[in-house]
């Protein structure tokens, strides 16, 4: 004999309450998404470029803790590394930021430099590969075509096959090729060119300082070891080595840790889940205590307190479920709209929508738990 689903009914009977009740669990859910996926990018955003570098260790400044604030060193510390047998090659990057004028509205912005050898090129982007080699040309980049709307719309001009010049500086420069990469909180735009190119656009900086050494091992070497030996027999005070998920991982900490906008969408992601536990918490309340009589009743009939609380939290727990569903729906709409305005990678992934699904259900049985002191009062003498 089936069972009358009870939870169900109970949610059902008043309809406008249940589509107030939805309503909220789907406000309180899109809100944890778009902290979460703000969250994300602004970690996944800060090192694109970081994973487009083909090497096995990376050196660094030890007093540099973001690509946007990099500390340069001397490469006469990376060319040392040379004597290890199991290292292949080194290769420097330079980092640089400059402003770009847009070359219709005239106005500037600040863009990232990357400058490297084009005979030695470590992006392994495709579309860098194809056109590195116009970077030999005199005051010639790549620029990255996700970069914001505010630097013009070099994209369009430079595909409709007009040549796109502009200042990068005080100095003018041709746009010879597009890349994608696209843009973070630390940088709005990119351009790719030559180590001499670069050395153009910055007349100040002194030669034979850089910022990054890309170092490619061995295809029989050890990274942990060689790391190792690197760490214990270079230990100057002013470099530090790190593979690639390290060198990933800390520039993913200086965001999370060191500045604001992390906690900041961490707070906002709390904010949401509490906003959807007092919500749901009206809601479950307000209908235990319209249908007090009802559970006084069925106690009275026999049926227990752990019996009337497991209706409780199905109606919580259903609750959650369903008002997920347009949750993530809203969600994924936003993430396009918000990944297609800012260029950042924004996008629904099934990790976090899993996560959310887990706090909703959560957040709902929080819910449940409060609510259910009333029910526990539901006494048939004092009622009847």
């Amino acid at each position: 004999m089936m069972k009358t689903p009870l939870a169900w009914l109970q949610l059902t009977h008043e309809k406008t309450r249940l589509l107030v009740a939805l309503a909220g669990i789907t406000f309180a859910d899109v809100l944890m998404f778009m902290q979460l996926g703000f969250r994300d990018a602004l970690f996944d955003s800060s090192v694109k470029l970081h994973q487009s570098l083909d090497g096995d260790i990376f050196m660094l400044n030890s007093k540099t803790d973001t690509l946007t604030g990099i500390r340069s060193f001397s490469q006469r510390r990376l060319y040392e590394t040379l004597g290890v047998d199991q290292i292949e090659t080194v290769t420097p990057v330079y980092i640089g930021v400059s402003t770009w004028k847009n070359p219709l509205a005239r106005k500037t912005r600040n863009i990232l430099n990357v400058g490297l050898n084009p005979d030695k090129n470590v992006i392994i982007l495709p579309e860098v590969q194809e056109k590195i080699s116009v970077t030999k040309q005199q005051d010639v980049v790549l620029y990255d075509r996700l970069s914001r709307k505010e630097f013009g719309p070099i994209p369009e001009l430079f595909e409709s096959g007009e040549t796109v010049k502009t200042e990068v500086g005080n100095r003018q420069i041709r746009v010879g090729g597009l890349f994608s990469v696209g843009t973070s909180f630390g940088a709005d735009g990119t351009i790719i060119t030559s180590d001499v190119n670069f050395l153009r656009l910055f007349p100040d900086r002194k030669k034979g300082l850089i910022d990054i050494g890309v170092i490619k091992l061995k295809s029989e070497a050890d990274l942990d070891k060689n790391l190792e030996f690197l760490r214990k027999n270079f230990n100057y005070e002013d470099i530090s080595f790190y593979s690639k998920k390290e060198f990933i991982q800390h520039e993913k900490k200086f965001w999370r840790t060191r500045t604001a906008i992390g906690f900041i969408f961490t707070l906002g992601t709390i904010m949401g889940f509490i906003v959807g536990t007092v919500i749901v918490y009206q809601i479950l309340y307000t209908d235990v205590a319209d249908h007090l009589p009802e559970y006084a009743t069925l106690k009275a009939m026999g049926y227990t307190d752990f019996y009337l609380l497991t209706v409780v939290f199905q109606e919580a727990i259903i609750l959650g479920i369903i008002g997920f569903i347009p949750g993530v729906s809203f969600s994924m709409l936003l993430y396009y709209n918000a990944a297609k305005a800012t260029g950042l990678p924004i996008m629904m992934v099934t990790s976090r929508a899993i996560m959310v699904l887990i706090l909703t259900i959560l957040m709902c049985c929080i819910s449940g738990i409060i609510a259910v002191g009333k029910l526990r009062a539901a006494d048939p003498a004092d009622i009847f």
